[in-house]
C-alpha cells in the first residue's frame, strides 16, 4: 500500500520543550520506531512539520544581526531548506538505525506557489520572534516589506500562507518510491517558490501549510492512503461531557463540524479534499498508534461511504488537543 504520511510539529518537539537538538533527536527516534514498524510492507513519504525550527533559526538571525549589522536575515525560502535538511537528516538516521536493510532518503522539495495568491494580500500566518510594538513598528519603518501584527502581548512577523500547486520534483518522488526507499520530503509544505513565464525559479516569502502540501503529494502520487499524525483521533464535542472519538466518518459529514482555523480546521480541510478527489481514504491519528491506524483499529478514518461511527469507550484513546 503506498501510504503519505503528515508528521506533525509536537512529534519532533513536544509543546513547552526547549529548541535543542538532544530534545528533537528525542523524539525524531520515539517517531522513528513507529514509522518503522509500517515501513517494511509499505510504500511511505513522510511530509514533516517545522515551524519551531524556522522559528529558532530566524531568531538566530535577529540575534546575530545585533553583533554583525551589514549581515541581513536569511528569507524564508532559505530557512526553510535549512530545516528540511536538519529535520530529514535526523529522520533518515534513526529510521536508518530501525531497519538498516530500509532504504532512506531525504529529498529537498520545492513547492510551487502563485504570487497572486489572495494569501499575499492579507497575511496571518506568525513567524520568528516576539518584539515590542516600538520595535516591531521600528523594522517596518526600516523595511516597508515586512509586517507585523499584534499577537498577544508582543507583536510577530505575518507572512502569507498560499495554496500550494505543484511539488517540484514529484517525478523524482516517484522514482524513490519504486527503487524501495522511504521517502522524506515536502517538509514544512516545502520550499516555496514561484515560476516567471520563462520558468526561472525563485523563491518566496511565506509559509505553506505542511498539511496541505502532503494532501497534493498523496494525491498526484495515487496513494492508498492519506494519514495526517497528531496528538490523536477526531473528537465530537472535544472537551464536553458530550465528547465522542469518530471511529469513521464520510468527508460529507465531517465537513458539517466547525473547526478551529488555527488547528485542526486546515487537517481536516485537506484529508476531505484528498478523498474527494482520489475516492482512497484517509486518516487522522496519533504517531503511536501508526500501525494500527493502517490497519483500522486507531485514528479516524475518513471514506467516500462510511457512516458515522464513533470509539466506545474513551478510557484508551489518546485524545487530541483541538
Amino acid at each position: 500500500m503506498r501510504i503519505v504520511l503528515a508528521l506533525g510539529g509536537n512529534a519532533l518537539l513536544q509543546r513547552g520543550q526547549a529548541l535543542t537538538a538532544e530534545n528533537q533527536l528525542a523524539n525524531i527516534k520515539k517517531a522513528a520506531a513507529s514509522i518503522a514498524k509500517i515501513a517494511k510492507d509499505n510504500e511511505l513519504v513522510i511530509v514533516h512539520g517545522n515551524g519551531p525550527q524556522v522559528g529558532l533559526l530566524m531568531e538566530q538571525n535577529a540575534a546575530y544581526k545585533e553583533v554583525s549589522a551589514e549581515t541581513t536575515p536569511y528569507p524564508m525560502d532559505v530557512l526553510g531548506a535549512q530545516t528540511c535538511g536538519m529535520v530529514g537528516y535526523m529522520l533518515q538516521k534513526e529510521l536508518r538505525n530501525e531497519d538498516k536493510a530500509q532504504g532512506v532518503i531525504s529529498l529537498l522539495t520545492q513547492t510551487l506557489v502563485s504570487k497572486n495568491d489572495s494569501a499575499f494580500s492579507n497575511p496571518t500566518k506568525f513567524v520568528g520572534p516576539v518584539y515590542s510594538e516600538a520595535e516591531a513598528k521600528q523594522i517596518m519603518r526600516d523595511n516597508s516589506e515586512l509586517i507585523f501584527k499584534e499577537d498577544g502581548n508582543y507583536y510577530r512577523r505575518v507572512v502569507a500562507s498560499p495554496t500550494p500547486l505543484a511539488i517540484v520534483e514529484i517525478e523524482q518522488i516517484e522514482t524513490l518510491l519504486q527503487h524501495n526507499n522511504v521517502v522524506i520530503a515536502g517538509g514544512g509544505g516545502g520550499v516555496p517558490i514561484s515560476m516567471d513565464s520563462m520558468e526561472q525559479i525563485s523563491g518566496v516569502e511565506c509559509v505553506i501549510d505542511k498539511d496541505s502540501t502532503a494532501q497534493l503529494m498523496a494525491e498526484r502520487l495515487n496513494a492508498d492512503m492519506f494519514i495526517i499524525l497528531t496528538d490523536g483521533p477526531v473528537y465530537e464535542d472535544f472537551g464536553k461531557p458530550t465528547e465522542k472519538a469518530i471511529k469513521c466518518i464520510s468527508p460529507k459529514t465531517l465537513n458539517e463540524y466547525d473547526f478551529p482555523a488555527g488547528s485542526m480546521g486546515p487537517k481536516i480541510e485537506a484529508v476531505c479534499k484528498f478523498v474527494e478527489a482520489s475516492n482512497n481514504s484517509s486518516a487522522i491519528g496519533s504517531l503511536y498508534e501508526l500501525s494500527d491506524i493502517v490497519t483500522g483499529n486507531a485514528g479516524t478514518h475518513i471514506f467516500s461511504q462510511c457512516e458515522r461511527e464513533y470509539y466506545p469507550d474513551l478510557s484508551d484513546i489518546r485524545k487530541a488537543s483541538f
